[in-house]
């Protein structure tokens, strides 16, 4: 077998190994991540990366052994094996992280890849489904393109590491040890190629092909379709936050999403008119159930000229403008739905056409050309944007779905073939699955080239590594309204999130409610009072739509949105049936209440939510956490896939059974309104209701009527909360609660912002850390730090310390000087 030998390529700071007829370079972004890349028989490519930005080099050291090269920085060494050139990742001080299997690891088999050129007088069939419209062009002509590769990259993982990432899917997977993932995009899958693993490292494979990852009976492997070279990063760090940390900087960070984002969002399929969207919010204000943005759903557009024209109905919305200033009257903001997708010679589909930026369907437009992306967003501008909506929704950003019909849902493998096959027609192999970065990629860069002052806020239904760069949050698709597809949502979301990518939400509820036999996909438990989609010629709102009449939906509807008021996004969606709060009882009523509560306590930790979001664009943590990933000592937390932390403080215990009504309203009896909950080792935990503290490392059964979650705080936490609003900085001088969860030490950073544009990255917020010491008993806040325009520069304080021998509180006024509590002694300087 031939050995490895090394030449230094000093111009890009890397060292090219050759071995057999393949090159091997590696390189550091940083002291704590290397990049691999390698090559078969052609030189390394030059096209920049659609995942990863431009990077700057770290230094290196590189030493020859007699088996092997030995490539160090002060974080992280890589050993080279001289006969294989497998690959082992060690820690600076010798602690094996991953490792490549003996005989190499790295495949590349050379691959013919072709295109489809489509003419400009082609035939289109369109098709209506439930997804809405879908375009196929025939004939085509296929041709030659290039050649590249299929590759393999496969690990040896150490026994007791749990791994996480990939994106969310169908599966309800948490801990990806011992399963294998089909990595292409769908309607209800989401693609991320990056994992982490619970040992402080995670791979992210810069590929943008049709990729599978394996670990199990085949084998531990990571496989992809098409690529012109293997290239992939090994990120360490000392924990999950460094290790997200060290993503981003390849990626790109998260910006900051406009503070309303974290509020309550009202939608459903469908909204039929202005009329309508401000009647339900005039409703809430009636009722004083927070709420901050209600979403325009599809079919906006003008009856009757086919769909994805970007214009809105003059019939159902006369006068855009007024409407948008009314809603912002009333505290609420505007989303609204557009599609990649345009049909029937409306004019946005013509322009396109006419400037050859449309794909060989004509229908979708082109997203990787970045003269469609421009063109794309001036068409949402003039009709939308400057019309007065506020966020985007944009919806079927897998635009070449294609198994969305039939009674029957296909095999794993193949939908695989009828979703990549059909991308496949009108895309390089090689981007199938990145179609939405680049469409996230338009909206946000043509929002930002026009206004400073509103932050881009895109809810996409599909993602990519890199994503979040561009002001996204992606929803897991539409599912169904049964207890299973709630379970398995839990920890679907915490791997999204693990893949660092740091907002993701869902439809509360599911989005389809009702069961229709004739499709696989339309099967929710609950048909009483559903109604199916609105009619698409439809001018007002049906009357009859007053909600599924299932008190068995009742209870799973408030189940889900209690989960949900703990995601990055809060927000109420789907069909069949209406969802506002009315439709679930009146106040008084348990299901109503129970409902209430809960987007009142979102509300209630705005100031929590708001700074966790400012970590994550200035520090790269993570809103929602694997318990895994922040607990990797304690093996137990690796498979629970039923908890998860919101947060760095708070575990969250959804309940994921009927407990009061099974389908069709019939009453539970005997049935225990309690679930069991671990609580992690290395921290004891106060019952967030209760404030009952308990040991770590241990299960108990927590209390779970109607109106509780079970959540529980971490001792050594801090929880700044404020009143429940109508909607986020109603009240922008009211008092803030502290809550000191005690038994460690504590601090937090209190985050503050005008809450919307882009001022913030000027350096015009304010930050106030906050401290617990707890030997001394003493509680510190430093003096702020920053100022904005219109900062509350004095506010009133309830402190509430927690503790096992019960609680205390104490009430100040903060002035943004250093302030310091000492067993009920006030002294500030």
């Amino acid at each position: 077998m031939s050995s490895v030998s090394a030449a230094a390529e000093l111009q890009s700071n890397a060292t090219v190994f050759l071995w057999k007829d393949k090159m091997l370079r590696i390189s550091f972004p940083s002291t704590s991540i290397v990049r691999v890349t390698c090559t078969d028989g052609k030189p390394f490519k030059l096209t920049p990366s659609r995942i990863v930005l431009e990077q700057r080099w770290s230094d290196f050291s590189l030493e020859e052994q007699a088996s092997s090269f030995v490539l160090q920085t002060v974080d992280l060494k890589v050993i080279v094996d001289k006969q294989t050139a497998a690959l082992s990742y060690f820690r600076s001080n010798g602690t094996l992280l991953l490792r490549e299997p003996e005989r190499g690891g790295k495949w590349l088999t050379p691959k013919a890849i072709n295109r489809n050129v489509f003419r400009k007088d082609v035939d289109i069939a369109y098709a209506q489904s439930t997804d809405g419209i879908r375009a196929a062009a025939t004939p085509h002509e296929t041709v030659f393109d290039r050649m590249a590769f299929e590759t393999k990259l496969e690990f040896e993982f150490s026994d007791g590491e749990a791994l996480f990432g990939l994106g969310s899917h169908e599966e309800g997977y948490g801990n990806l040890r011992g399963k294998s993932r089909l990595l292409y995009q769908q309607n209800m899958k989401v693609v991320i190629p990056y994992f982490v693993s619970t040992r402080g490292y995670g791979v992210l494979l810069d590929c943008c092909s049709l990729m599978k990852f394996h670990d199990d009976e085949n084998g531990s492997y990571w496989w992809a379709d098409v690529v012109d070279e293997l290239d992939f990063y090994v990120i360490t760090g000392d924990n999950f936050d460094a290790v997200t940390l060290g993503y981003h900087r390849l990626t790109g960070a998260a910006p900051l999403p406009p503070k309303w984002a974290f509020g309550y969002l009202q939608s459903k399929e469908r909204y039929v008119n202005a009329a309508e969207m401000l009647d339900v919010v005039r409703e809430y204000r009636r009722r004083r159930i927070p709420l901050d943005a209600i979403v325009l759903d599809w079919k906006s557009w003008p009856n009757g000229s086919s769909w994805g024209q970007k214009s809105l109905d003059p019939l159902r919305f006369p006068d855009p403008e007024n409407f948008a200033a009314e809603l912002r009257t009333l505290g609420v903001h505007w989303m609204a739905s557009i599609w990649p997708i345009m049909t029937g010679g409306c004019p946005d589909q013509r322009e396109l056409l006419e400037k050859d930026l449309m794909l060989g369907n004509q229908s979708t437009y082109n997203a990787f050309s970045p003269e469609a992306r421009r063109v794309y967003w001036q068409q949402t501008e003039r009709a939308l944007f400057c019309k007065g909506v506020d966020a985007w929704w944009c919806d079927c950003t897998e635009p070449f779905e294609a198994d969305w019909s039939g009674a029957v849902k296909p095999d794993p493998d193949e939908r695989l073939a009828i979703n990549t096959n059909e991308s496949k027609l009108y895309l390089d192999p090689a981007d199938i699955n990145a179609y939405s970065l680049l469409h996230s990629q338009g909206i946000y860069e043509g929002q930002r080239s026009v206004i400073d002052d509103r932050r881009v806020l895109n809810l996409t239904r599909s993602s990519y590594a890199g994503q979040h760069r561009y002001g996204t949050v992606t929803w897991s698709g539409d599912i169904c309204a049964t207890w299973d597809a709630l379970r398995r949502s839990i920890p679907e979301g915490a791997n999204f999130c693990a893949a660092g990518e740091p907002y993701w939400t869902l439809d509360i509820g599911g989005f389809f409610i009702a069961s229709k036999p004739e499709l696989w996909f339309w099967r929710g438990d609950y048909n009483d009072g559903c109604r199916g989609l609105t009619a698409i010629d439809a001018l007002e709102p049906d009357p009859n739509d007053t909600g599924c009449r299932d008190l068995g939906y009742w209870e799973l509807y408030t189940r889900w949105l209690q989960y949900a008021a703990f995601l990055p996004m809060f927000r109420s969606h789907g069909t069949d049936a209406a969802r506002e709060i009315w439709r679930f009882g009146d106040q008084n009523s348990p299901f109503y209440d129970a409902i209430a509560r809960f987007i009142r306590l979102r509300y209630q930790l705005m100031p929590y939510i708001y700074s966790q979001a400012a970590e994550v664009t200035f520090s790269s943590a993570s809103i929602v956490r694997a318990v895994a990933l922040e607990f990797p000592h304690d093996r137990n937390t690796f498979d629970l896939i039923d908890q998860y932390l919101f947060g760095s403080a708070l575990l969250v215990c959804p309940v994921t059974q009927p407990m009061y009504y099974d389908k069709q309203s019939q009453p539970l009896t005997g049935i225990v309104r309690s679930r069991t909950v671990y609580l992690p080792a290395g921290a004891d935990w106060f019952d967030f209701w209760s404030a009952e503290l308990h040991t770590g490392g241990q299960q108990i059964i927590a209390q779970a009527p109607l109106d509780v979650m079970p959540l529980f705080v971490r001792a050594g936490s801090i929880i700044p909360m404020a009143e429940a609003m109508q909607y986020v900085d109603e009240l922008p001088c009211a008092a803030y609660e502290l809550r000191i969860y005690t038994g460690r030490d504590a601090s937090f950073t209190l985050y503050e912002d005008a809450g919307d544009g882009y001022a913030y990255e000027r350096g015009e917020f304010a930050r106030v850390r906050i401290e617990w010491i707890e030997a001394a008993g003493e509680l510190v806040l430093r003096a702020r730090e920053g100022e904005f325009p219109r900062m509350v520069r004095e506010r009133e304080f309830c402190v509430i310390l927690f503790s096992n021998s019960g609680s205390q509180v104490y009430n100040f006024r903060y002035i943004g000087m250093e302030l310091r509590i000492c067993t009920g002694k006030e002294q500030g300087r």
